[in-house]
Order: C-alpha cells, then sequence, then structure tokens
C-alpha cells in the first residue's frame, strides 16, 4: 500500500508538473506573436562557456530582403509552402542515414529550428523530438511565416557567441543587415548548419564553397510569388 501511494504521489506531482508546463509555453507561444524571446538556452549556455553574447535584434522590416532570401535559400526553400514538417525530406534524410551511420544528415525546416532555438536546447537527439514537433506545429498555427522567419533571423547563432543577423551583418561585414550585399548574405547563410565550425571571418571553404550555392538558388528563388510575400 505504502508503495502505490507513492507512485499515486509520483505521478500526481508529474501530472501537474507537466500542466504548469503546458500552460506556460502556451502563454510564451503567445508572447512570441509579438515579441522575440529574452533570451534563449543556447544564447545561455554561450555564456556559460564564456564565448559571450553579442546579439541585436532588429525588426523585420529592418532586416532587408536579401538576408530573407538567401536563409530560404539555403535552410528551407519549401518554407512557404509546408506546414513546418518536410517530409519528402525527413524521409531521404533516414534512408541517407541508415546508410550512412557516421554521416547523419538533418532535414529541419526553418520552423523546426525556429521552435528548436527557441523552445528548446541544442542537441538531445530524439529526446528533443516530440517536444520540437509540438512547438513547431504550434508556431505554424499561431505565428505568421513572416514571424517564423523573423525570431529565427535574431535568435539564429552565427558564430562563436554571435547571434542574429544583425550582429553578424555588424561583425564580419561593419554594416546593418539590410545594407547587405547577396553574396554577403548568402556567407551568412552558408555557416547556419554549424557558425562554430563554418566560419564567415576568417572565411571557411565550406562557407566559400556553399555561398556560390546559395546565390544560385537565391536567383531561382526570386521570382516565386509565395517567397516574395515572405521577404518583403
Amino acid at each position: 500500500m505504502h508503495k502505490i501511494k507513492i507512485v499515486k504521489k509520483i505521478a500526481s506531482l508529474l501530472k501537474e508538473i507537466f500542466f504548469i508546463g503546458y500552460i506556460s509555453s502556451f502563454f510564451y507561444l503567445l508572447y512570441g506573436v509579438v515579441f522575440n524571446p529574452p533570451i534563449t538556452t543556447t544564447q545561455l549556455g554561450s555564456l556559460l562557456q564564456g564565448n559571450g553574447l553579442s546579439r541585436d535584434y532588429v525588426s523585420y522590416n529592418n532586416m532587408g530582403s536579401n538576408i530573407k532570401l538567401a536563409v530560404i535559400a539555403s535552410e528551407d526553400q519549401l518554407f512557404p509552402d509546408h506546414d513546418g514538417f518536410d517530409i519528402k525530406s525527413i524521409k531521404l534524410a533516414m534512408k541517407y542515414n541508415k546508410r550512412h551511420p557516421n554521416k547523419v544528415r538533418g532535414a529541419s525546416t526553418l520552423s523546426q529550428q525556429t521552435a528548436k532555438n527557441i523552445f528548446l536546447f541544442q542537441g538531445g537527439g530524439f529526446l528533443r523530438k516530440a517536444p520540437e514537433m509540438f512547438f513547431t506545429f504550434s508556431i505554424e498555427q499561431l505565428w505568421t511565416k513572416r514571424t517564423i522567419l523573423e525570431r529565427y533571423l535574431n535568435v539564429a547563432e552565427t558564430g562563436a557567441g554571435v547571434f542574429g543577423v544583425q550582429a553578424a551583418a555588424k561583425k564580419y561585414f561593419n554594416k546593418d543587415v539590410k545594407d547587405l550585399t547577396r553574396g554577403e548574405a548568402a556567407q551568412i547563410a552558408a555557416c547556419l548548419p554549424n557558425p562554430k565550425k563554418f566560419t564567415v571571418k576568417p572565411l571557411s571553404s565550406f562557407v566559400a564553397n556553399r555561398y556560390d550555392d546559395i546565390m544560385r538558388q537565391m536567383n531561382n528563388l526570386e521570382g516565386d510569388a509565395d517567397v516574395q510575400e515572405i521577404i518583403k
């Protein structure tokens, strides 16, 4: 009987924790409709690791179109069309990872990356995937595509201790993000998969090779009406 009471108490406690977490996350989702997050776990981790925290949140209208187009071209070309998940890319990534267990390929959309960056944490593997799916679905329902992209561009890590595209533009090119050329925007977008390793300054070989591809994709996507609706 004593063990049963303990199990019931634990179950009740877990239920209360889940309820509090659910309510808190709901209000934080609503907060995100209007405001950028005060801090993310990745930004906090950067501080604790001694990398510092350089960021400068800017409004969507003050970002310019080049960086928006570059990031869509680099990270998620179907961003205007999907509901948060690119099922085809996920299936292809799963097949690739099965054949190449030592070379893991991701298939996260910008919506998934935004959900991870704002509400969750880096790493975590499959443990993170369930809440990531919940938050991705939630922001797709409550936020517009422009809001999702704005939040991502403001919080994404763009170098060691550097977060957001405005801070990156200032650090690497000494200008505001709205004044970036297409090539400069493509270089910042190219570093996003691993910004500590794929550096913009000094220019890493990965960024040097990747940003030309991104610029070609920018040219291909630029005439898409749905893309234009988002980046304008």
